[in-house]
């Protein structure tokens, strides 16, 4: 079961230009309230594809296409992008059983993507950001064996306190991606405890894991710290592969490269979705990371984070 916010990405392909205007760090997520939202899209000089997304559902909703039974436990809106959006996640192969919904405006988030493929991402959470901890119930667990939280979830702590809670009391492992580097930056007093006495798996890509462990680009070493607290640790690392990292021992996950690559929005989520499909059949780590690196080169060849359909039936040979 995935942990996070429904969103409902809204993509534009954009010059770096248009980054000034916004404002803030590129390759970052900021928050902004959904009148801005409005006058940024109607402002934009392209076309706007609209893609239902959301870092844990990414990745729970490409385990659902591998075969994996898989729900999202998150908040919906009550408006016709609430309505698309569940529908979509049922055509994954997703269940819905865990939604909770609400109300007003669904969750979007505006990802604007460089020619170099970066995406810089501005989320106005609309009904998900009204999920309290009193509506994630232990009736939610029942039958889970895995629980992966997106990291967004930690800037309500409460509620990721919850999750956590219930997860352990029925005896669910517990994968972590940190999500982004503002994550990382916010939840810094809190995260080392939280690893080390709750997360069975950690995700981070570099930006993430420099946040964690100050500007350093030894991403093998930082795999291995991760590892301390936590019994598995992915460091990612972009077209050059990953460290995977546990017991003390390193992996280094070779990437599969793409020539031309378009969008790299949903691609942590995606190499997420590849390793935890491959661990929870009993995988060994390097199998897992190659796994991660087959779903993650697909996705970089679009825009979005959903991979054509077409291309499903070619993935799943390989798994």
């Amino acid at each position: 079961m995935g942990v996070g916010s429904p969103i409902m990405d809204l993509l534009a392909l954009v010059d770096d230009s248009v980054l000034v205007s916004v404002g803030g760090a590129k390759g970052g997520m900021e928050m902004m309230d959904a009148a801005t939202m409005d006058r940024w899209i109607e402002a934009l000089p392209g076309q706007v594809v609209t893609v239902p997304g959301g870092s844990a559902s990414n990745t729970v909703g490409a385990m659902a296409r591998l075969g994996v039974s898989a729900a999202l436990l998150g908040k919906l809106g009550d408006d016709e992008t609430s309505r698309h959006y569940s529908e979509k996640f049922l055509s994954l192969g997703g269940s819905s059983a865990r939604f909770k919904v609400g109300k007003g405006r669904n969750a979007r988030c505006l990802s604007l993507v460089t020619p170099d493929s970066q995406r810089t991402m501005r989320t106005d959470l609309g009904a998900a950001a009204t999920l309290s901890p009193d509506e994630i119930l232990p009736a939610d667990f029942v039958g889970v064996r895995h629980v992966h939280i997106e990291g967004y979830v930690l800037f309500n702590r409460d509620l990721f306190v919850r999750v956590l809670k219930l997860a352990k009391a029925v005896g669910c492992t517990v994968s972590l991606d940190l999500a982004s580097f503002e994550v990382v930056g916010a939840a810094k007093d809190i995260l080392p405890t939280l690893l080390k006495e709750h997360v069975d798996i950690v995700f981070a890509n570099e930006d993430e894991s420099s946040a964690f462990f100050g500007k350093t680009e030894d991403y093998r070493s930082h795999a291995l710290t991760f590892s301390e607290s936590c019994r598995i640790a992915a460091v990612k690392v972009g077209k050059k592969g990953a460290h995977v990292a546990s017991e003390g021992k390193i992996h280094d996950v070779a990437p599969l490269l793409v020539e031309k690559p378009v969008d790299t929005t949903g691609a942590g989520d995606l190499w997420a979705a590849g390793f935890l499909t491959g661990w929870l059949r009993g995988h060994d780590l390097p199998q897992c990371g190659r796994y991660g690196s087959i779903l993650g080169a697909e996705i970089v060849r679009v825009l979005g984070a959903a991979i054509p359909e077409e291309r499903w039936p070619e993935i799943k040979k390989h798994f």
